[in-house]
């Protein structure tokens, strides 16, 4: 078992699941169906359970016999179970309405019954009480941004909105997405006034991102999935399968294959310090989609002096950043992460369009950008990859202790700015890809 995380977990299981009929036959609740044996909502407490959380609140509805007489109190799981019994349909929030007397401890765990995941909660209750936040979402990339809640963060991880999935998106998205699993402080329970049918995004947590409140969001890699439709369900028992949930706990060392941006997924259209001039190159989607479905991450690590040049500030750089993902997303693939590095080697940088010489430690060859996406997200380096189109990426991967693989896009290689060799030169970043991870593997 974990560490105590001396805090309770808050389950919404009160949904009727129609979108599932097929299987529950309304027998069932949604959250009692069958993942390899065992009922989703027993996978959710066990992996609670592991980190350190013992005592449970659920929140119970439609069918809500099966679950109380499937776990009474708890005892013969080793943990506390109280529930909240709601006579009507109350939406995902309105439930809050009981809970405060329930409740020991300022900070709760509160998550949606269709979501089978396998995280390190610890970790996301240390962000929260570092950022004194108020409300923390999980936010993560997935292949199915256009029909999620997307979640706008600032560059401290703060939220500044909340973008629902039936609103006309006009914009070039980042790939956040909310997950369906919160950190809450006990005060968002004074929002519900009266119980009544209320939506957590739209009635609690839009409310106090608009009112200024330390609502932030906790990015990870880690496996988290609603199993709402008989699609996702086959999904989720794949990837069970696989061993690949219980691999992405950030618990565990993770490998990543680092790419190059200009050059290796996107065409090499010069400087690219417009959104028009950002181009995918041919195969670049597919390779992406064979590192989702694999043990690898894939986190871009690009070199972008367009800001300190003059050329475009952080925030356009952000939307180039934002139209990859949104081409990416729309044919169901996602980075993990995207880090950049914005000085020039001459004339540095140091906010918006102001220069000035610096010795940074992002810019490849240097291997800032990687040791922070290391500590972020647990990296093994010496299980992991970079893929380039230049002297300068295999550079940075041999100096973070790295495998290459130069691609013969782009630059080719033919910068010539550093004498080192590819463990591997391949036509394109597909070919590199299948190259790492195999042809057949994960298709």
């Amino acid at each position: 078992m974990g560490g105590k995380a001396m805090i309770q977990a808050v389950i919404q299981a009160g949904g009727k699941g129609s979108r599932l009929s097929a299987i529950t036959k309304n027998e069932i609740p949604k959250p009692m169906i069958d993942i390899w044996g065992k009922p989703l909502l027993k996978w959710q407490i066990e992996t609670l359970k592991e980190n350190g959380i013992q005592d449970f609140i659920i929140i119970v509805g439609h069918l809500g016999n099966v679950i109380m007489n499937y776990f009474g109190n708890g005892n013969k799981m080793g943990v506390h179970i109280e529930y909240i019994i709601e006579q009507r349909p109350l939406g995902t929030a309105g439930g809050l309405f009981y809970l405060k007397k329930f409740l020991k401890n300022r900070n709760f765990i509160f998550v949606y019954g269709d979501l089978l995941f396998d995280i390190d909660v610890n970790r996301m209750i240390e962000f929260h009480k570092k950022n004194k936040s108020v409300a923390t979402l999980f936010v993560h990339p997935n292949s199915h941004p256009f029909d999620s809640d997307i979640v706008l963060l600032n560059e401290n991880s703060k939220v500044v909105k909340f973008d629902f999935k039936n609103n006309m998106r006009n914009y070039w998205c980042d790939n956040k997405v909310n997950a369906g699993f919160f950190i809450f402080d006990v005060k968002i329970c004074d929002l519900i006034k009266r119980p009544q049918n209320l939506a957590v995004e739209r009635d609690v947590i839009s409310i106090l991102v608009k009112c200024g409140e330390n609502v932030f969001g906790y990015q990870s890699t880690e496996y988290i999935k609603d199993v709402g439709t008989v699609e996702r369900l086959t999904t989720v028992n794949k990837e069970f399968m696989t061993g690949l949930i219980k691999k992405r706990n950030l618990k565990n060392k993770q490998k990543c294959i680092f790419l190059d941006r200009d050059g290796t997924i996107n065409r090499a259209n010069g400087l690219i310090d417009t959104e028009d001039k950002l181009e995918l190159e041919k195969g670049a989607i597919e390779a992406i989609g064979i590192i989702n479905k694999s043990e690898y991450l894939a986190i871009v690590v690009t070199n972008q002096p367009v800001i300190a040049r003059g050329n475009c500030t952080v925030k356009e750089v952000v939307n180039i950043n934002n139209k990859m993902q949104t081409l990416l997303g729309k044919e169901g693939v996602y980075l993990d992460d995207i880090a950049f590095c914005p000085h020039h080697p001459d004339k540095g940088y140091l906010g918006e369009n102001r220069m000035y010489k610096v010795n940074c430690n992002c810019r490849k060859p240097k291997i800032g950008m990687l040791v922070e996406m290391v500590e972020k997200y647990n990296i093994d380096l010496l299980q992991s990859w970079i893929i380039g189109d230049t002297t300068v990426d295999l550079q940075t991967g041999e100096n973070a202790g790295l495998k290459k693989v130069l691609v013969l896009t782009g630059e080719a290689g033919e910068d010539g700015k550093y004498n080192i060799s590819a463990d591997f030169v391949e036509k394109n970043l597909l070919q590199a890809v299948k190259k790492i991870i195999g042809n057949k593997k994960y298709e």
